[in-house]
């Protein structure tokens, strides 16, 4: 350490020694900390006294003059560095004492001279990783290990050196600014971080400086804030800077640390720059033919500035028919589309020159203008082969429908408009004409008639006729006729309605009967007008007449009262209907009328003959009594003959009814399913039948009853009596029950023991040997007994 910081340091330490021996109270503790490096007190200790094994106790002042003590970082040597050493004014020779450490890095970091007092340093120390440390002293006695003073707290701080370099932690930067900003405009802030202690020295102290990136740009020492420096950077010159900042500790003197960064810069684009036309002049050649918003060309004006700031807008600004085209622009490749608004015609017009402006959407005041560019655009109408020309979109004709064939209907007319003038050739499309009612003369369009026509069937007639270059066919124009066919009164009237009239018996004189309208198909254009009249055969009839109702209708009335259905059920009134045409038509129409039987009221009951005939107290519901009658009457008969015929059917015994008994046999040894194999025993006893055939059991045969053998059963041997008799039912057909007889006599195929049965053993009991039921298992070991006993029995 430097001599006058030791100096100050001594001053320090006294005057902290004054200021605590005035402030501290009394107290039982005597301190026992001090300083190494600090001033030794020559105040001593009160003498302690003991009296009658007691302590006393006194005010002693404190010993230590400071509690802090300091050790250099990253210091290294062959021996521990000594940090500081404790003192207490117990420490006089004649006590046995012991100092004693405690805290952190006590006994591992820091170790204590449990005699002198004396602190080293056992480890390399880093600021930077821990910058202090706390500790407790206490001075105990070395014989009873008893606490002479009260632990005391003090600290040991770590000095700084200058071992870590400055640091760009957030770097390398990127940062933005407009071109043709003004010198000391602000560009960014860069910031380096330095692990030393800032409080301590000038080891954290940086200064900021530009290594590369002159003259552009400029850093501000203090502050890292990098500024313009230079005027009139362009972006279109240049887009992109990388500039090199640099930041040194020790207030940027020599022997300090430093670190460096990078700051890339780029120039954003502003609107200084105005669209320009690659040419002045631009030519097309456009067709005549060339339809309505097509293309007929492409302008470019180019804008050095990009984005928004290079969008342009084109306009037609001066010209000849300017109303022709229109010019718009692509969004994408920011060129102007010349379109094309109204159809072009070599023969009126042969060239167009254009006066096209090009303009940028964004402008900005402050970089000047105008930010706009002209060219001119000259346009050559190139001469198409167009097609035929009709005079008009539509021809609407006229035709009576009476009219005769090859009678002309009119014409149309097309022409040509290339100036070669070639000539036309008219065509009907039969597509529209699929009957061939017109042709059309193909050298002047003449439409004329190819068969009657009748207005009633078709108003209307609508087809289409083409015109067609004779040097070139593929030039073809359409155009729509309408014919109409014009009405004439060629058809008669006729009555509405197919009339069908009823009269009353008990009717009034001149009472309506039934109300008459006709329709003609004709459609005159003063509208119809129909005359009604009786047949002259019938002006004088004695049972009707008629009256005009004034609306093109009439009623018929009666002329009397003594209608009769005894007398004549049905009239027959011919009725002449003449229309106004010109000439006029007519047509007779027949009216039948029915005389019918009414109520007092007028309402139509019954118009029939037989019906009045019918007793009158006969009413309708009698009528439906007697219908149900017959009807229940049919239903019981129904039912009677199919009684009938159940009767007649067969007995069939069903499925579930089947009372034949079948015997099963269970055998633990057997084969599973096979055990209950059942068999017909008329079909073992004779499996071709009798004669061929095997009469069904299951119902009653019809045979001839077949008696049955007699023969006296041995009352005594029981067995030959059952087997007679089973022999006669087997042989009976026609006795009951009629059933079959099943025999369960073989133990299957997956029995290990075979077959069980005797009637398939050609041996005798007496020469067989039962031993192997034995070696069936206990379940058969029984029955091997037995005959095992049998077998013995018969050799004795």
């Amino acid at each position: 350490m430097p001599k006058r910081s030791e100096e100050m340091l001594t001053d320090l330490w006294t005057s902290l020694l004054l200021v605590w021996i005035t402030c501290v109270p009394y107290t039982s503790m005597t301190p026992i900390i001090s300083q190494s490096k600090s001033l030794q007190t020559g105040s001593t200790a009160l003498l302690h006294g003991l009296a009658e094994g007691q302590r006393t106790l006194s005010r002693a002042k404190r010993g230590w003059v400071w509690n802090q003590m300091f050790v250099l970082e990253e210091f290294s040597g062959p021996d521990p560095i000594l940090v500081g050493r404790l003192h207490t004014d117990l420490d006089v020779g004649s006590t046995p004492i012991k100092y004693v450490l405690a805290g952190e890095g006590a006994g591992t970091i820091f170790a204590i001279n449990e005699n002198t007092g004396d602190i080293h340093a056992m480890k390399r120390l880093d600021r930077e990783e821990k910058a202090e440390y706390t500790l407790t002293a206490q001075v105990i006695n070395r014989d009873t290990d008893q606490p002479l003073e009260p632990p005391s707290e003090f600290i040991i701080k770590v000095q700084d050196i200058n071992d870590n370099p400055p640091q760009f932690v957030e770097g390398p930067y990127r940062a933005s600014v407009p071109e043709m900003s003004q010198v000391g405009t602000s560009v960014t802030r860069v910031t380096a971080t330095d692990a030393d202690d800032p409080v301590y020295g000038n080891s954290a102290k940086l200064v900021y400086s530009i290594l590369e990136g002159q003259p552009y740009f400029s850093i501000d020492p203090n502050t890292a804030i990098i500024k313009i420096a230079l005027h009139g950077m362009d972006r279109e010159m240049r887009e992109e800077y990388l500039v090199v900042i640099q930041a040194k500790d020790m207030g940027g003197h020599m022997g300090g640390l430093s670190g460096t960064t990078t700051v890339t810069v780029t120039l954003t684009d502003v609107n200084d720059n105005p669209p320009k036309f690659s040419k002045s002049l631009y030519e097309f050649v456009i067709p005549e033919d060339l339809g309505i918003g097509k293309q007929g060309g492409k302008v470019k004006a180019n804008d050095r500035d990009i984005g928004d700031n290079a969008k342009s807008t084109y306009n037609i600004i001066d010209g000849d028919e300017k109303d022709i085209f229109e010019i718009t622009t692509d969004a994408q490749t920011q060129e102007g589309i010349l379109q094309l608004k109204k159809p072009l015609d070599f023969e009126t017009k042969k060239s167009y020159t254009l006066k096209v402006e090009a303009a940028n959407i964004r402008f900005d005041p402050n970089n000047g203008g105008p930010f706009k560019d002209t060219a001119t655009v000259k346009i050559a109408v190139e001469d198409s082969d167009e097609p035929p020309v009709f005079s008009k979109p539509t021809f609407v004709l006229q035709v009576d429908e009476n009219a005769p064939i090859n009678k002309v209907i009119g014409t149309v007319t097309a022409r040509d408009p290339d100036v070669t003038g070639s000539l036309v050739r008219y065509f009907i499309d039969r597509h529209t004409d699929l009957e061939r009612q017109f042709n059309i003369n193909v050298d002047d369009g003449e439409i004329t008639l190819a068969k009657p026509l009748d207005r009633e069937t078709d108003l209307w007639h609508n087809i289409t006729v083409t015109a067609t270059e004779v040097r070139n066919h593929s030039q073809i124009s359409r155009a729509i006729v309408a014919i109409r066919v014009l009405d004439i009164n060629d058809n008669a009237p006729e009555f509405a309605t197919e009339y069908e009239a009823f009269l009353c018996e008990n009717g009034k004189p001149g009472q309506v009967i039934q109300t008459v309208s006709a329709v003609d198909k004709d459609d005159p254009i003063q509208g119809h007008y129909f005359e009604y009249r009786l047949i002259p055969e019938m002006l004088n009839n004695p049972n009707f007449t008629i009256k005009n109702n004034g609306d093109n209708s009439i009623s018929v009335l009666a002329k009397h009262d003594t209608f009769r259905r005894q007398k004549q059920e049905m009239y027959f009134l011919p009725i002449i209907v003449t229309d106004n045409g010109n000439p006029p038509m007519s047509s007779t129409n027949t009216l039948t009328i029915r005389v019918c039987g009414c109520s007092r009221e007028g309402i139509v009951q019954s118009c029939n003959v037989e019906a009045y005939v019918l007793p009158i107290g006969l009413s309708m519901g009698a009528l439906i009594a007697i219908l149900a009658c017959i009807v229940l009457l049919l239903v019981i008969v129904v039912l009677f003959v199919t009684l009938r015929r159940h009767k007649n059917k067969p007995l069939i015994i069903k499925d579930d009814e089947d009372v034949r008994e079948n015997i099963i046999r269970y055998d633990d040894e057997g084969g599973g399913e096979e055990d209950t194999e059942a068999f017909d025993i008329a079909t073992l006893q004779n499996p071709d039948g009798i004669n061929g055939y095997l009469p069904r059991k299951d119902i009653k045969p019809d045979l001839q009853f077949m008696p049955r053998q007699s023969g006296g059963p041995n009352g005594v041997d029981v067995d030959e009596f059952i087997n007679v008799r089973l022999h006669e039912a087997d042989n009976d057909p026609t006795a009951p029950p009629y059933d079959s007889i099943q025999i369960y006599g073989y133990e299957g195929r997956g029995s290990i023991a075979g077959s069980l049965s005797s009637l398939e053993t050609a041996s005798s009991d007496s020469d067989q040997n039962y031993d192997y039921l034995r070696e069936w298992g206990p379940r058969f070991r029984r029955l091997g007994e037995l005959y095992s006993v049998g077998e013995s029995d018969k050799e004795t």
